[in-house]
């Protein structure tokens, strides 16, 4: 289910229960204020003492004049205005004071007349508008009963209305939480539709576009968020592809071109070997002397030509990372006085000087000797490319803590700035290797080869250069 999808039913489904709980309240509310008008509440005396105590004093208070005419008037007027009836009787029965005169002098029968509990007099009242309750006459706060007051009231007197104040108060509050929360939830949708659902599906058109290749359109985001860091993530990721895709394309490019510069590459010496091999096949070689030129010639080309096939070799067994090397200990001096006899001869033979190491330190070190000589015949390579004759190229191995350092400088012309930074990536030429047929010299593998087989030993290649000055390549391998 779509964010989309999933947000909407939520939010109907919030509402509805919000409505639902505003219509519930209504309803309640219109229930409890209708019962609160029918007189639906429970009995209680506390009114009828409220409104019979001044009556009830007065009796007290005027016992001993209730035959003296202005009390008996007072008191009656009292209880007219009180809408209230009530009838003084003594102990022994007889009304000795009513509202009504002409009950005064009567006999009552006190066990049937006299009700003190409210649920009795309530009972004996069923169907009337009206009921009678007793309460004792005391003569003095401390002294004891002399007679009996029994008051008519209303019964809507006995039935207080509850307070309805409170109710009304929670649902109101009810009813008013719900309209916040009702916009609260309105507010969230707009909220969600602007930071979150706008948002994704703007990430889904960026993502669209970066499948379609098309890499160059910024993905940006205002809010400092959870979700501006995923655009921020998203658009690293676009720079990070338009990067590799850039690169894919210029390796690509770069092996085109290494396969025109392999094929020009072997073209020429297999082409000049074979020419040599049908002059002797015709018996052109007059003497031995010449045969043995020709041969030298052959032997020459073809040294070049299983260069460049052990080139494309490590350079396959490199993008596969695969790359052979077979370390094993050995000790340095008779290995790379091996290596470097025959670098001397063709350096000399270049018209180069060459400056050879004064002594080779002889300490144990765990390489493969196949594989450094291809470095040690690389770079020599590299620098014969750039010298030209009277220049001279260094040889010169020491200790530099704890690592054999080889060091092979020239002072030829030395590399560009600008080429600096891609001396060790493959297919990489710099521009000062141009032949004049406009053909790159070399496969521009040689250089990130080396790297590989160093770092393969564990060790470090690194190099300094300058315009006219020469260059100057080094490389450690850790000792045992």
């Amino acid at each position: 289910m779509s964010l989309h999808t999933w947000s909407t039913r939520w939010l109907k489904t919030s509402l509805t229960l919000l409505l639902m709980v505003m219509i519930c309240s209504v309803v309640l509310f219109l229930d409890l204020l209708t019962g609160r008008t029918a007189g639906e509440s429970n009995p209680t005396i506390n009114q009828v003492r409220l409104k019979v105590n001044p009556l009830l004093l007065e009796l007290e208070q005027n016992r001993h004049r209730l035959r003296d005419p202005v009390i008996q008037n007072k008191l009656r007027s009292a209880a007219i205005d009180k809408n209230i009836q009530f009838s003084y009787v003594g102990l022994d029965g007889v009304i000795l004071l009513s509202s009504a005169s002409s009950s005064e002098g009567t006999q009552v029968n006190l066990r049937s007349a006299l009700h003190y509990n409210l649920k009795d007099a309530l009972q004996l009242a069923d169907g009337d508008d009206s009921l009678g309750i007793a309460f004792p006459i005391m003569d003095g706060p401390g002294g004891s009963q002399i007679g009996n007051a029994i008051f008519t009231v209303p019964k809507s007197l006995v039935f207080a209305q509850q307070p309805v104040t409170f109710p009304l108060f929670i649902l109101g509050s009810l009813i008013i939480i719900s309209l916040m929360l009702m916009l609260l939830l309105i507010i969230m949708a707009r909220r969600v539709r602007e930071r979150m659902l706008t948002p994704v599906n703007q990430l889904k058109q960026h993502a669209e576009s970066i499948l379609k290749g098309q890499y160059e359109e910024q993905i940006q985001y205002n809010r400092n968020d959870e979700m501006g860091g995923l655009y921020a993530m998203l658009d690293l990721m676009r720079t990070e592809i338009m990067h590799l895709s850039e690169q894919r394309i210029r390796q690509e490019k770069a092996q085109k071109e290494l396969i025109t510069n392999i094929s020009h590459e072997l073209k020429t010496p297999i082409t000049t070997v074979k020419a040599y091999i049908e002059a002797i096949s015709e018996g052109l070689c007059a003497d031995e002397e010449t045969l043995m030129e020709y041969m030298e010639i052959m032997r020459t080309h073809t040294d070049k030509t299983a260069r460049l096939v052990e080139d494309l070799l490590v350079h396959a067994l490199q993008e596969l990372g695969q790359i052979s090397v077979e370390p094993r200990e050995v000790y340095s001096r008779a290995v790379f006085e091996n290596m470097l006899r025959p670098i001397g001869h063709i350096v000399r033979v270049n018209g180069l000087i060459y400056e050879e190491s004064a002594a080779i330190p002889n300490v144990l070190i765990r390489m493969d000797p196949v594989r450094i000589e291809q470095v040690v015949s690389n770079l020599v390579s590299n620098a014969l490319k750039h010298t030209a004759p009277g220049d001279y190229i260094r040889v010169c191995a020491e200790l530099d803590n704890g690592q054999f350092k080889l060091t092979i400088a020239d002072s030829g012309q030395g590399m560009r700035a600008q080429d600096m930074p891609f001396v060790f990536e493959r297919y990489f030429r710099g521009s000062s290797s141009l032949t004049s047929s406009g053909i790159h010299e070399g496969t521009g593998l040689g250089l990130s080869i080396c790297k590989s087989i160093i770092e393969a030993h564990g060790g470090q290649i690194s190099f300094s250069s300058k315009v006219g000055q020469g260059t100057i390549f080094q490389f450690s391998l850790p000792i045992c």
